[in-house]
């Protein structure tokens, strides 16, 4: 990754129009934010270039309006929240282009803060249209985008401001690429991964890219059990993709030639049914009935996966071990999780966890705090471990 511009680069911002993009696209039920982690992210950067006079424009998008104005993806409802994460007052202007917004806008005090309405209520938006772009770009002096989870996508808000002015990246942005940098970047070998989740399908990239990187690639939940299949393993009832068993193997191989050490695991939780609490049993791989599923990596694996990670500098975390939503199948992720949090609160570990499903999980336990860094961005934290050039974060590169 090249240098990046950052807000320490911006020199003095007074009554400068500064369009920041923020990711406000935030879980709401009966008109509430149910959690803001996305608004206490983006408040570091808007308070600030707000302490520094800039008027401060924030851009984001909300839902999937596809382009027509749709009341109920207005940012107007996220406007309040905004306003009470930060502790100060938030205005909110009908549009992010055009002459009603210009005019909005005219009218902002240096210091303050207004949210533009949906940038995907303009057709525009998702094809990066370069119309859109030179009518977003007329209401800011400078463009900041703080936004890592929309950087994988190439759009107007996205990527197109950035080429139109001088661009940065926000707090947000900038602890998210600092924390990368240092995961997969240039980390400290040696390095594990821990790559869960239902299905290896929608893994297969990360994987392939992974073993030539890591050292440990330890993998669980469901995909796990293709893997353990494709090794000749009766998984029984399990969640498996019987059809990538082939994939699987290439997989093995090319970590094998890699020098990579694959973790499966050797014990594991059973269950003929999937609901909370049935009656369950731990077994070795080779001992799963065929009416049973795998639901949790067994806790020997879990202990010896304990092991690999204190031998460990750098950790990056993406799915859990286990069907960790239902205990008691949240065991093996909760306990691998203490462990890399403790061993990250000692010093020896620098851990980067990412991914909707993850950042539940590390939540569940008690230990995403504990972590070096933990991303709030699903696709585009994915689509980094795949190792892609993510658009928005390209477009920022000095």
């Amino acid at each position: 990754m090249s240098s990046f511009r950052t807000l320490d680069d911006l020199g003095d911002v007074r009554g400068k129009r500064i369009l920041v993009r923020e990711d406000l696209n935030v879980p709401m039920a009966d008109g509430r934010v149910t959690d803001d982690t996305r608004l206490r992210a983006a408040a570091p950067t808007l308070a600030e270039l707000a302490d520094k006079g800039a008027k401060v424009l924030v851009l984001a998008h909300f839902g999937r309006p596809k382009g027509e104005r749709k009341p109920d993806m207005s940012l107007a409802m996220v406007t309040g929240p905004l306003g009470g994460v930060l502790g100060r007052e938030v205005t909110f202007v009908d549009d992010c282009a055009g002459d009603e917004a210009a005019a909005a806008v005219a009218k902002l005090a240096d210091g303050s803060i207004a949210v533009l309405e949906n940038t995907r209520f303009h057709k525009g938006e998702e094809k990066n249209d370069p119309a859109l772009v030179a009518e977003m770009a007329k209401l800011g002096d400078i463009y900041v985008n703080d936004a890592f989870s929309a950087a994988h996508r190439a759009h107007a808000s996205t990527e197109g401001l950035a080429h139109a002015l001088p661009a940065y990246a926000g707090r947000s942005m900038q602890a998210e690429l600092e924390a990368l940098e240092k995961a997969l970047g240039k980390p400290e070998h040696p390095v594990a991964a821990v790559v869960g989740g239902a299905k290896v399908s929608t893994k297969l990239d990360v994987l392939k890219h992974l073993v030539s990187r890591v050292d440990h690639l330890i993998i669980g939940g469901g995909m796990a059990n293709t893997f353990l299949a494709a090794r000749g393993v009766d998984v029984g009832k399990s969640l498996c993709e019987h059809d990538l068993t082939g994939t699987a193997l290439e997989i093995l191989d090319a970590a094998d030639k890699a020098n990579c050490t694959v973790h499966l695991p050797y014990d594991v939780v059973v269950s003929k049914e999937f609901k909370a609490n049935p009656p369950t049993r731990t077994v070795n791989v080779h001992e799963v009935a065929a009416d049973e599923m795998i639901l949790d990596v067994g806790p020997a694996a879990v202990e010896a996966l304990g092991d690999a990670l204190k031998t460990c500098r750098t950790l990056v975390w993406n799915g859990p071990m286990g069907a960790f939503e239902i205990a008691p199948f949240d065991a093996a992720t909760v306990a691998l999780a203490k462990t890399a949090a403790a061993l990250t609160k000692s010093g020896s570990l620098t851990s980067v966890a990412g991914g909707g499903d993850t950042v539940a999980a590390l939540n569940h336990a008690g230990v995403a705090d504990d972590f070096t860094f933990v991303s709030t961005a699903g696709g585009a934290f994915l689509e980094w471990m795949e190792g892609r050039e993510l658009p928005g974060v390209k477009a920022l590169e000095g």
